[in-house]
């Protein structure tokens, strides 16, 4: 048995030792019970570890320990809750990165069937679906907004993988690049910060609102924008199929192009977490080198860098804010922006406003393309509900969230469409809305 995190370790995709360290941690997590209530995965794992008499997970059969890794959706909040992480403990228990180990294993094993190998290669690909998309928005977002249930949406279910009850979040006309290099850039009258905007393939495609108002309001602040050049997909979807050789690529070319527009002098502000931990956490363990942690030592969450602007000694962020500013607003923190440690910036950066910001922390159960897989509606669709009770409840007079595809559920669920924290403070300086 070999605990390793390593992916270039020689025993990572041997899998006879990965059973032997998910036992390990079957009987770890089994004994300890903490995370019980993140995911379906914990209580399916106690279901199966309490149907034997002497409660040993090394009973469980192969199909077993692999239905606990397909309940998995990395949300990583196991990981901020565990007490036996390898930072502080000798167990050195990572179930998240074990459960990307394993889906790693199995694929390198042939154990993946070709209908989920087929939905990877379908959804993995957001760069080249997304311009193709973009281009034809109109047929796509007739194709993809179809009636949820409907006979188009079963039959995309049918050749793609891709759930028939979803809401999936629709292309744009124009992508966000095309809009930055065509507007007029202003001229700052303090600069107080230089960054390159790595806009993820959701802000690029799907919502490039969301980097128009980055934009304005980091410049507005004296924070001169561009794009990272050569920028694309951060791979986040074929890690987290276990497809390590099509990641690893598209990581080390990433990782080129980041390190590049570091040594240019820029910061990277990323607008979604699952990217901005990608890049900040994902990119040290399947890349490595110089290269990967310098991007990993300068790229910020895009509330991050502006509290981090306003709090810095001789910078400060504009507080005069002329626009509509809710009384309430009720925040949804993603699980990947809990998991990079930095606090909660956004809340943050809301609050400077005025507005009185309402927490909801309940996952989503998207994960990128987990939640939206045909094969995950009966697990991730639960999740979602209870998220949209809890921002219900909540009752604010807005609802805002960082990612765009945690947002869309809560959109699927409550019919309000949430607003991500920087357009919230954009609406708040009275920035329209393009």
């Amino acid at each position: 048995m070999t605990i390793t995190y390593d992916p270039k370790h020689p025993k990572y995709l041997d899998e006879a030792d990965v059973r032997e360290e998910l036992t390990r941690v079957y009987d770890l997590c089994h004994g300890c019970r903490l995370c019980f209530k993140y995911c379906t995965s914990f209580p399916t794992l106690f279901s199966y570890v309490d149907q034997h008499d002497d409660q040993d997970a090394g009973r469980l059969t192969p199909e077993q320990q692999d239905q606990v890794v397909d309940e998995c959706f990395q949300c990583k909040l196991c990981y901020i809750k565990c007490p036996y992480i390898p930072e502080l403990h000798e167990w050195a228990l990572d179930f998240p990165r074990l459960m990307l180990r394993a889906d790693a294993m199995r694929r390198a094993n042939g154990q993946v069937s070709l209908r989920k190998r087929a939905t990877t290669e379908f959804m993995g690909h957001t760069d080249a679906l997304g311009k193709v998309s973009t281009t034809a928005a109109p047929i796509a977002n007739a194709v993809l907004g179809a009636k949820p249930g409907g006979i188009i949406r079963k039959a995309v279910a049918a050749t793609a993988g891709v759930s028939s009850v979803r809401l999936l979040p629709p292309f744009a006309k124009t992508r966000f690049s095309t809009w930055f290099k065509k507007r007029v850039k202003p001229v700052l009258a303090k600069k107080q910060g230089s960054v390159a905007v790595f806009p993820t393939c959701l802000v690029e495609y799907q919502e490039p609102g969301i980097g128009k108002d980055l934009v304005r309001v980091y410049e507005r602040n004296g924070v001169e924008c561009s794009l990272v050049d050569g920028a694309g997909c951060c791979g986040a979807p074929y890690l987290h199929s276990g497809d390590l050789d099509q990641f690893t690529k598209v990581a080390t070319k990433q990782v080129k192009v980041l390190a590049d527009a570091v040594r240019a002098g820029k910061d990277i502000v990323v607008p979604q977490p699952t990217c901005g931990y990608v890049l900040k956490k994902d990119y040290l363990d399947y890349v490595g080198g110089p290269d990967a942690e310098l991007v990993a030592k300068n790229t910020y969450d895009s509330s991050e860098y502006l509290i981090n602007l306003h709090k810095a000694e001789g910078t400060e962020l504009d507080t005069t804010f002329t626009g509509p500013v809710p009384e309430t607003v009720t925040y949804h923190t993603p699980c990947h922006l809990r998991a990079q440690n930095i606090g909660l910036r956004s809340r943050d950066l809301m609050k400077l406003t005025g507005a009185k910001i309402k927490l909801v922390d309940q996952c989503s159960g998207i994960d990128g393309m987990w939640g939206l897989k045909a094969e995950n509606e009966k697990f991730a669709i639960p999740i979602a509900k209870k998220l949209a009770d809890q921002i219900t409840a909540a009752n604010g007079d807005m609802v805002t969230g960082d990612c765009h595809l945690a947002n869309t559920a809560i959109t699927e669920q409550t019919g309000s469409k949430p607003l991500h924290p920087l357009q919230m403070v954009a609406r708040a300086y009275g920035i329209p809305e393009e």
